[in-house]
């Protein structure tokens, strides 16, 4: 069935159909692994989930987001997907990404999720004004969302200070906001080494995510042996 020829009510019983065809045992047994304490892991592929992401971005996106169920890893992370491989811009997505974000609760899902929503692209400053609340938030993964975004599409030359800026006023002591926090200073390290470094000297990051930063800068093949050296020696 063509997904343009489904109503809102048909999307979800389509969707888990084509998951339970998709899904291997034994890579969720796998998947699951990587996600502990992640419930309703059905093991289907990154690719296949996102080829039928864009399938479903091809009929009506809208009316899928909006009753799209939970009931399944796979199908959170399919509804940040279609928002990010449907056409529209910011304003016509926002609150459907409202929606989506605080439903976000694994790195995985994030992640995915980030490298497919694009618009900080094409409209950077507006995205970031949408992003701020979100690394304000009581939530780890509604922060991550935030952090990788930044990450993913602001490292550059007219952002990077307030990147950096913004991944020091995190103040949320968890793992998985650590771990983004300290990505996102390597990147930022890996792409501008001289600008970043006075960052990596004097901040006020707490010394996990320091010294997070420094070993993913030191296991980068994309960073000089005497920026490795540098950074080895500003571990706390």
């Amino acid at each position: 069935m063509d997904t343009q020829d489904l109503n809102a009510k048909d999307y979800n019983g389509w969707v888990k159909a084509q998951l339970s065809a998709l899904a291997e045992p034994k890579f969720q047994q796998f998947t699951a692994k990587l996600l502990p304490g992640v419930t309703g892991i059905l093991g289907v592929r990154l690719p296949l989930l996102r080829q039928l992401a864009k399938q479903l971005a091809k009929g009506d996106w809208k009316a899928y987001v909006s009753h799209a169920l939970e009931d399944s890893y796979e199908e959170i992370m399919l509804q940040g997907m279609v928002l990010g491989y449907a056409k529209g811009d910011l304003q016509e997505k926002k609150e459907y990404l409202q929606a989506f974000i605080p439903k976000i609760n694994n790195w995985s899902v994030c992640d995915s999720a980030c490298a497919t929503i694009k618009l900080a692209k094409k409209q950077p400053e507006e995205f970031w004004d949408f992003l701020k609340p979100y690394l304000k938030s009581p939530g780890e993964f509604q922060i991550r969302f935030g952090l990788v975004q930044l990450l993913d599409y602001y490292v550059n030359e007219a952002y990077l200070w307030r990147v950096l800026e913004a991944v020091q006023q995190v103040r949320q002591e968890s793992y998985y906001v650590n771990m983004a926090q300290a990505w996102a200073v390597s990147i930022c390290y890996r792409e501008f080494p001289e600008e970043t470094l006075p960052f990596l000297k004097e901040n006020s990051l707490n010394d996990f995510t320091h010294n997070k930063a420094i070993q993913k800068i030191t296991e980068s093949l994309k960073v000089t042996e005497r920026g490795k050296e540098i950074a080895r020696g500003l571990r706390r």
